[in-house]
């Protein structure tokens, strides 16, 4: 059962949140590269709402069902292209920080493929959907409701 319904949130934060979230959508990043990111943190953050959330909306942008169901072992699998490993390998370092530094070898895995002014939205994005995995999961928001545009 959920603790705080959606609309519950303050919608002075919500509002923010969005402004966000439009920002780093409309940046010029790649969308499916920006939702694989996503749904790759919902998955180590285990927060099944965004987990069914960018799941499909992968689904709408055709990623295939081999990529969609390998993700969770990406480094496993050669279905990624290096700019994506680039992206997901950066996402698990920021998304699992166990209170150590961001190593330079790290860091010069996404600066490859990447310019800074990127870096710093990947990073953004990646901090940004860690913030909706926690809200998500502290307010148990059910899953499965999602709709692609809706």
């Amino acid at each position: 059962m959920e603790r705080i319904l959606f609309t519950e949130i303050p919608q002075e934060i919500m509002g923010k949140l969005f402004d966000l979230e439009n920002y780093i959508n409309n940046s010029g990043i790649n969308m499916k590269l920006l939702e694989l990111m996503r749904l790759r943190v919902a998955q180590i953050n285990g927060c099944a709402y965004c987990v069914d959330m960018h799941h499909k909306e992968l689904k709408n942008l055709e990623e295939t069902d081999l990529r969609l169901s390998s993700l969770i072992v990406w480094e496993e699998t050669n279905y990624f292209t290096d700019k994506e490993r680039a992206v997901l390998h950066f996402t698990e370092i920021l998304t699992k920080l166990n209170g150590k530094p961001i190593a330079d070898n790290d860091y010069e895995v996404i600066k490859g493929h990447f310019e800074k002014k990127e870096i710093v939205i990947l990073t953004l994005a990646i901090a940004q959907i860690n913030t909706w995995t926690r809200l998500m999961k502290t307010f148990q928001i059910e899953a499965g409701n999602y709709k692609v545009g809706g």
